[in-house]
């Protein structure tokens, strides 16, 4: 898609009147963090447009040349700068691409073990660390919110925090279920199992964008049960928080205290009921929603680990990836999230040309 010159100008000019007020010195509270965050959000789109600008002017300095000697080192350059012309503007059309408002946002990370019992809950141990992993490589911050052990060494559902740059942007398209084929350490007779674990990736909204009331909250404090020492075992620190509009339904009990139970319940409550509002705006947006990679449903199968084949299939984009225990380290999901990334980047591009 070819962005026209009369844009580019209307992007650097729309940049430069930006960083001028930034540099000013005038703005405060609100107007400063609201100019800070549009100078952040079109920088990207503005370096792209400048790169393509030179490039453009470039040839056109070049076409433009008379000095007869000068003319073949001149096709060689207008050679160079025309093959990397095209790459340029497409970096520059995925910077522009409409931008999904909770990208830059912190994020809820959900797992519950499935279909599968005993091994489902130890496939969505090995989940959950595979995303402390890999939040570790890319400097976020997880912080476990709370979590349901099995018996032996699993978790029924987890709920963590995930902070730092960039975190919903690259995780939103993990949400879905997680399939695992492989031996069971409980079977005795190597027959390999398939079990699965649900992934949710919830943005975390600002206070103002979900209102709850207190009315709409139903709030019972209860004994803790499960590990978690003496204390949590024989004090009321437990906390289940019910929304009676939406019946929906967040219990916390890992805090020693019931007042940072309620918090972190209050939390997660927040973002499930986000998550709510987001669904339901983009089912009204229907067709932009069917260009992205994904429904988003959590009921929709996306990947399947395959230990006897050590592969790792994402069904949505058709990749395997024979690197499986690298994936589960961490480190090798980058290379995932970017497919994905790049897939529904495509895929937007795409529909934009139709």
């Amino acid at each position: 898609m070819t962005i026209p010159s009369t844009r580019l100008a209307q992007i650097a000019a729309r940049f430069a009147e930006l960083e001028a007020r930034l540099a000013s010195g005038t703005l405060e509270g609100a107007d400063f963090v609201a100019a800070s965050r549009d100078y952040a959000e079109l920088e990207p789109v503005a370096r792209a447009a400048s790169d393509v600008a030179t490039m453009r002017g470039e040839l056109e300095s070049l076409a433009a040349l008379d000095d007869p000697d000068m003319r073949e080192l001149a096709e060689e350059e207008i050679a160079r700068i025309r093959a990397a012309l095209p790459e340029a503007e497409r970096a520059l059309s995925i910077a522009m691409l409409p931008r999904d408002n909770a990208d830059s946002r912190p994020a809820m990370l959900e797992i519950r073990a499935g279909t599968g019992g005993d091994e489902a809950a130890l496939f969505a141990a090995d989940l959950y660390r595979m995303y402390e992993r890999y939040a570790a490589e890319q400097g976020w911050r997880v912080e476990m919110v709370s979590a349901n052990a099995s018996e032996i060494g699993g978790f029924k559902e987890v709920v963590a925090h995930v902070s730092g740059q960039g975190v919903f942007a690259k995780l939103k398209f993990e949400s879905g279920v997680h399939r695992v084929q492989r031996v069971p350490v409980t079977e005795s007779g190597g027959r390999i199992h398939t079990s699965a674990a649900t992934v949710a990736i919830l943005p975390e909204p600002d206070e103002v964008d979900v209102q709850i009331e207190d009315k709409d909250l139903k709030i019972d404090v209860y004994r803790a049960s499960g590990a978690g020492g003496q204390h949590v075992n024989t004090t009321d620190s437990a906390v289940r928080i019910t929304h009676l509009p939406t019946g929906t339904v967040v219990t916390c009990q890992d805090a020693r205290s019931q007042h940072k139970n309620k918090d972190k319940a209050m939390q997660v409550l927040r973002a499930r009921l986000f998550e709510a509002q987001r669904d339901a705006a983009q089912g009204e947006e229907a067709e932009a929603r069917k260009a992205m990679v994904g429904s988003g449903d959590r009921s929709e199968r996306i990947r399947t680990y395959n230990f006897p084949q050590g592969r790792v299939t994402d069904h949505r984009i058709n990749l395997t990836l024979h690197r499986l225990p690298e994936i589960l380290e961490g480190p090798g999901l980058g290379e995932l999230v970017s497919a994905l990334i790049h897939e529904d980047q495509a895929k937007r591009l795409a529909a934009l040309g139709e």
